[in-house]
Formats: C-alpha cells, sequence, structure tokens
C-alpha cells in the first residue's frame, strides 16, 4: 500500500503493517477526543515513525495514487480534531 505524508513524501508499506498502523490511528482518535494533547503527539509520532521505518520511498518521478495520507509532522493539535475525526484516516 502506498502511505503519503504530506509535505514529505510517499513510502510503499507492506500491508502487514496495515493493523498496527490502524492501532495507532484509532489510539489517535481516542486521544483527541479525550484531549489529550501529549498522548496525541507521542502516538501521532509513533504512526509517522512506523512509516518512514518499515516503508520504501516512492521515487518522486514515480506517480502513483496513496491509499493513506497522513498530516504533516507539524500538525497542530486543532488541526488534528478535524482530520483524526470518527473513524480516523486509517481504514479498518
Amino acid at each position: 500500500m502506498i502511505v503519503r505524508i504530506s509535505t514529505e513524501g510517499q513510502y510503499r508499506l507492506e500491508s502487514t503493517y496495515l493493523d498496527q498502523l490502524n492501532a495507532i490511528d484509532n489510539a489517535v482518535v481516542e486521544a483527541i477526543a479525550a484531549n489529550d494533547e501529549s498522548r496525541f503527539r507521542t502516538l501521532f509520532q509513533s504512526m509517522l515513525d512506523l512509516v518512514r521505518q518499515h516503508g520504501k520511498p516512492v521515487p518522486p518521478e514515480e506517480f502513483v495514487e496513496s491509499d493513506i495520507i497522513l498530516p504533516p509532522p507539524d500538525t497542530s493539535f486543532e488541526e488534528a480534531r478535524e482530520l483524526f475525526a470518527g473513524e480516523g484516516l486509517v481504514p479498518g
């Protein structure tokens, strides 16, 4: 699957990481609902790290559609409230 980190680029991530990514996504939604910005920051960083560490960068000249789009690393807590609403960003 292709995961885009906005402002950073795309990564080809094995689908075996989807459950782990979804679990972090769900925890991010819960942290935001609890108004816990510190926990949100930690979890969101974990989400980005998972993609960076286990994904392979897609060359900029290769055009592929993203399956999942994550917000940029500098996303504010207020922006995250809107982006991670409901089911979150990761399907499943």
